[in-house]
């Protein structure tokens, strides 16, 4: 009970903390549609925006700029109802072979079972680097704020401002960490059904279409990068001069405890845990990967 009680303190001073600060760019100003049709579509003087899935095809957006390090802000309410075999993915991307990418992806569930919240991490092209979680709220029933804070140090995955994930940044491991390629943003909504809900078992029920998938919110407190100059937001810019003091800030005490919070009662996939997977040893960065 304690613990229901810390956590509602949390959000309700969250809620205000958001409602205080928070800049909602517009979607016809920052993200093209780019593929699906008529699916997705901005309204509401650009404030929101949706994409629809049908048996026909699926839809997309993409942002308008690039962006290399920064805090990137969405407010999302997922496809309600059976949405067993569908994905909303949310992520940060570059282009080519060697692509870096950073990732939430929203595994879709039949009727009453929980959606799973799927992040990875991609550097120089290479990912498997998955961790696996439910949420605390069903995400179907309101906006909620999914966030990523990239910096040099490490990747923040962060639900309604609560850390629920950190990458760190294990170069001198060898390892390679996404910093010098510009991403963009991307979302879809699309048809999964072959693996996202129980590995395939569960298809996706074409009768229930179109499945939409809400968005607002947008915030971006980054550096842009055009035409080979970056002009980084003064937000941003002010904490990337103590970039050191910052990232104590991102994941102070209380961050810490509810990043483990939630790594303890809600992840459920963690490749750094995996056994089967990596049977002659855990990837390196696997050492560092505990906050």
């Amino acid at each position: 009970m304690g613990q229901f009680l810390n956590l509602t303190v949390l959000v309700s001073v969250l809620v205000l903390t958001m409602v205080g600060t928070a800049y909602s760019g517009s979607f016809n100003e920052e993200f093209d549609l780019t593929w699906g049709e008529h699916r997705g579509k901005i309204f509401s003087g650009g404030k929101m925006l949706s994409l629809s899935l049908d048996r026909v095809s699926g839809s997309g957006f993409k942002s308008k700029k690039e962006y290399l390090f920064g805090r990137i802000d969405m407010q999302l309410k997922l496809v309600a109802g059976n949405s067993a075999g569908t994905v909303t993915a949310y992520y940060l991307s570059s282009e080519g072979p060697t692509h870096d990418e950073i990732d939430f992806e929203f595994l879709g569930n039949e009727t009453g079972k929980p959606y799973v919240l799927h992040t990875n991490v991609f550097a120089q092209g290479k990912g498997n680097r998955e961790q696996q979680f439910y949420l605390w709220f069903d995400p179907t029933k309101n906006f909620h704020t999914y966030s990523l804070v990239w910096r040099p140090q490490h990747i923040i995955f962060m639900v309604d401002n609560v850390p629920i994930r950190v990458f760190n940044n294990a170069e001198q491991l060898g390892v390679p960490f996404p910093k010098k390629q510009p991403m963009r943003i991307y979302s879809s909504l699309w048809n999964a059904d072959d693996w996202a809900t129980r590995g395939g078992l569960v298809k996706t029920d074409w009768s229930k279409s179109p499945f939409t998938a809400y968005y607002r919110g947008f915030n971006a407190a980054a550096c842009t990068v055009s035409s080979g100059s970056s002009f980084c937001d003064p937000k941003f810019r002010s904490t990337f001069a103590n970039g050191e003091s910052q990232v104590a800030n991102e994941l102070n005490a209380y961050g810490r405890r509810r990043l483990r919070w939630v790594q303890k009662y809600f992840m459920i996939y963690d490749y750094c845990s995996d056994l089967k997977r990596f049977p002659q040893g855990f990837p390196p960065e696997c050492r560092r990967s505990r906050v």
